[in-house]
């Protein structure tokens, strides 16, 4: 999935394998276990991060190969 800060501050947010900081406005993307991560929930009930759109074949490989290095 890919989320985006709707809130006007910088958040961060840490989840069990990796922190994501995200200013203003920023979107990144987040696995499919990630959006189980009970951090990442929080922040989507109260509403500092929103759901854009799902992630493309190609994004979610790279998200996923990324995360197997790391």
């Amino acid at each position: 999935m890919l989320v985006k800060n709707v809130v006007e501050e910088a958040i961060s947010i840490r989840m069990a394998g990796r922190t994501l900081d995200l200013g203003p406005g920023d979107e990144a993307l987040v696995s499919a276990a990630e959006v189980k991560d009970p951090t990442l929930r929080e922040h989507l009930q109260v509403r500092t991060i929103a759901i854009v759109r799902p992630a493309t074949d190609a994004e979610g490989e790279a998200l996923d190969a990324a995360s197997a290095a790391g």
